[in-house]
């Protein structure tokens, strides 16, 4: 019989939850769940069960049910990819996108290991000026003060404001995020149209020789602009198991993306091969959308010999997959009211419009000139929430993506052939999970279906709630720590292990 301690005295709510959890009968179960999520910030908490059954005799071969539980729930992982949100989850994400890169540079996950003879360069585009900003510039790699007189320090936090708030084009800058999306799909198109004609042939001539396969990462800049980091590879028809004719270059292939981008003066450039987007307003005025001036452009090495190797691009990818907007220092939430979805208003019984009593009528969940954020940011959040209700920007749904200051694309994409998916790395980690909890049905004596057999499986399954108990959070506190124990130890190995070779 268990004997339960009085635990009144606990001033620590935390604490005294935590020795709640310790006097249950199964306490190892709950250490057990909180290390599988490998101290998830804040997992998903699900109720239900799951049973599978032998379709011929319905004999029970495996069933689960979360009333079994210590605690009566069953903890999952997040899955957010943002280290601002859930540090543990996007290591995970990290270290998929890291083998998806790697995988499209070097082979490996259905990719042959001779994709690495392929013409690859790493680009980096970013957006155009819409006025002078505080910045650290430098001249032969020796810093020099800023227009406004000042050498500022990395911290600083004036980098990226405006030198001048009053003429800065906030509307412009908005408007660059919101269709920066489009002007890479755009770009993509354009690159091949350049290609072709940078090697004198038509586009259907090229398309039918060789194939353009990317993956690409968007990162937010100081200035609260993204850019974006894009591995660009020229494979054959086929996609990655072909390689492409021999006079299919990296040159070739530098000249189109410059070509593409603007790179080159315009004089130079056939106003068809750039990729651009036009938006008009009545408002605000006709708006190009087009890329700046900085645009890199690199050769990625395949024999380790340079500074832009397969494992470098791989990392420097799979390090800005899991930033975010908040990296520009805004805020990481929607800043949409719930109740009334940002209208400010709803609809009565009798259809006519009623003040949303939670945000006072202003749709937003809190004030934006209460935000912790610079002016900079602030004004670039409220020429958002403006620009989202006006009827030609209707569509776009600014106000729904102000606090990621008027973005609204995928921070990660690659085309079909590229390499493998993100959904099969998840896949292969789940059949091998499968697999061991098989191992350990085996181990324990209990019977295996036959490989040949389908098999029926009854599920029902519901959301509880998100996050943990306070004693739990100390338990996955713990769990954080001993993961990072592991990780420096491992890379203390790794550098002691290179220094002794």
């Amino acid at each position: 019989m268990t004997r339960h301690l009085d635990l009144r005295h606990v001033v620590s709510p935390a604490v005294r939850d935590l020795l709640e959890l310790a006097q249950l009968d199964d306490f190892d179960r709950v250490r057990e769940q909180i290390n599988n999520v490998r101290g998830c910030t804040r997992p998903v908490n699900l109720v239900g069960h799951t049973t599978t059954l032998d379709p011929a005799t319905r004999t029970v071969l495996r069933s689960y049910s979360t009333a079994d539980e210590p605690t009566g729930r069953l903890l999952t992982a997040c899955g957010n990819r943002r280290a601002s949100r859930c540090p543990a989850c996007s290591r995970v994400y990290a270290a998929d996108t890291y083998h998806l890169i790697k995988a499209g540079l070097s082979g490996g996950k259905t990719v042959p290991e001779t994709v690495r003879t392929h013409p690859r360069v790493f680009v980096t585009l970013t957006a155009p000026s819409f006025g002078p900003v505080h910045n650290r510039p430098t001249t032969n790699g020796k810093p020099r003060p800023c227009n406004c007189g000042t050498q500022h320090a990395e911290d600083a936090h004036e980098l990226g404001t405006p030198l001048h708030p009053s003429t800065y084009d906030y509307t412009g800058a908005v408007l660059w995020n919101a269709h920066a999306g489009a002007l890479w799909a755009r770009t993509t198109t354009y690159i091949r149209r350049a290609l072709a004609a940078h090697l004198k042939m038509t586009q259907r001539a090229l398309n039918a020789a060789l194939r353009i396969s990317f993956a690409k990462v968007a990162e937010y800049q100081q200035r609260g602009l993204v850019h974006f980091h894009a591995v660009i590879r020229l494979d054959g028809p086929e996609g990655s198991a072909e390689p492409p004719p021999t006079w299919a270059t990296i040159d070739a292939l530098t000249a189109a993306i410059e070509r593409a981008t603007f790179r080159k003066p315009d004089d130079e450039i056939d106003k068809d091969m750039r990729a651009r987007l036009t938006v008009t307003s009545d408002h605000t005025g006709d708006h190009e959308i087009r890329w700046g001036d900085h645009v890199d452009v690199r050769e990625i090495t395949a024999l380790g010999d340079g500074e832009l190797t397969d494992q470098a691009v791989a990392g420097y990818v799979a390090k800005y997959a899991t930033k975010s907007a908040e990296d520009s220092g805004t805020v990481d939430r929607s800043l949409v009211c719930t109740p009334c979805g940002g209208r400010g208003y709803l609809r009565g019984p009798d259809g006519f419009r009623d003040l949303c009593d939670d945000c006072e009528g202003t749709g937003q969940t809190e004030p934006l000139q209460d935000l912790p954020v610079q002016r900079h940011v602030r004004q670039m959040i409220r020429t958002a929430w403006a620009l989202g209700h006006l009827p030609e920007f209707a569509d776009l749904k600014l106000w729904k993506w102000a606090h990621m200051l008027g973005f609204r694309g995928h921070f990660s994409t690659k085309s079909r052939r590229y390499s493998t998916t993100l959904g099969a790395l998840r896949d292969v980690r789940k059949a091998w999970r499968t697999a061991q909890a098989e191992q350990a049905r085996t181990d324990a004596g209990l019977p295996t279906p036959d490989e040949n057999t389908t098999l029926v499986t009854e599920s029902s399954w519901a959301y509880l709630a998100s996050g943990y108990r306070p004693g739990e959070e100390l338990l996955a506190a713990q769990t954080r720590h001993e993961i990072h124990l592991a990780k420096e130890a491992t890379e203390r190995a790794k550098t002691e292990g290179e220094v002794w070779q």
